[in-house]
């Protein structure tokens, strides 16, 4: 009975034993993965994970009904996951949590992607890509109002409503360009135009990559100074710092769809400023 009862402490001890080595080897394993370089662990998951607000048509729009993604920036990040090898998912942000979204802990995506412009700003936090659309400041206001807005100067007056959306370079540049026009900040930035047409702002501070998309889809909106921006930038991939062989990759596959084509082509579907 000693004997028999020595052998079953043996085992325990033994199992015990075997349980902690498995369990150091889990962590383990799981500290190498997480330590890994970034492409690796994207290509370990099988999905590029794309952060985007899905509200700036033509370039990153959800549809609410279905919740499906659509734009140029959702085509570009397809066809970068595919050259990638994976898969893609979008996962939500929006303009006054993008740079918290982009270094958040735990990590919630590997790169946003959008109407992200590229600033000394968020190079000097985070990682840009090279730029792939021309971009700049302009405005939207309703078909009548042409005549009446063709500088800033014509806007910036007490009696000119401007709406931007919070959070973004937009509300920025309305803050420290019209100091005195009346600002109305409104949340949801693909309402803004359409409020614009009914009367409930006079103008709308955008960029020369959206405002288009909306004169062609509402004969009521005009956007008289498209072709002189109030600025002169360019959009790109932004991700947290530290992923610099994802930047890598990232600006290798720009150059090689600029060189095959894709990006020249991608500009042209959705009406777009092609950036050499």
């Amino acid at each position: 009975m000693k004997h028999h009862r020595i052998k079953i402490w043996l085992l325990i001890a033994l199992l015990a034993i075997a349980s902690t080595t498995a369990l150091a080897a889990c962590s383990d394993k799981e500290d190498t993965l997480a330590g890994r370089p970034t492409v690796e662990r994207i290509e370990q998951r099988g999905t590029l994970l794309v952060g985007t607000t899905g509200d700036y048509r033509p370039l990153s729009f959800r549809e609410p009904e279905t919740g499906l993604y659509w734009g140029f920036a959702i085509e570009l990040a397809e066809a970068m996951a595919k050259r990638m090898g994976v898969a893609v998912e979008f996962v939500p942000t929006s303009w006054p949590t993008l740079s918290a979204d982009v270094q958040a802990e735990p990590q919630l995506f590997d790169m946003a992607m959008g109407g992200i412009t590229i600033t000394e700003a968020r190079c000097a936090t985070m990682l840009m890509s090279e730029g792939y659309l021309a971009n700049g400041k302009t405005i939207l206001c309703r078909t009548e109002d042409t005549v009446r807005f063709r500088s800033l100067e014509d806007i910036d007056r007490e009696e000119v409503r401007v709406m931007v959306n919070p959070g973004g370079l937009n509300e920025q540049f309305a803050r420290q360009h019209l100091t005195h026009a009346t600002l109305i900040v409104h949340p949801n930035n693909e309402e803004i135009p359409s409020l614009i047409a009914e009367g409930e702002a006079d103008v709308m501070i955008t960029e020369i990559t959206e405002a288009p998309y909306y004169v062609q889809s509402d004969p009521r909106l005009a956007a008289p100074l498209l072709d002189a921006p109030f600025t002169h930038g360019e959009i790109g991939v932004l991700m947290r710092q530290g992923q610099d062989d994802l930047l890598a990759l990232v600006n290798s596959l720009i150059r090689q769809m600029k060189s095959d084509g894709t990006l020249r082509q991608l500009t042209e579907k959705y009406g777009l400023v092609y950036a050499y």
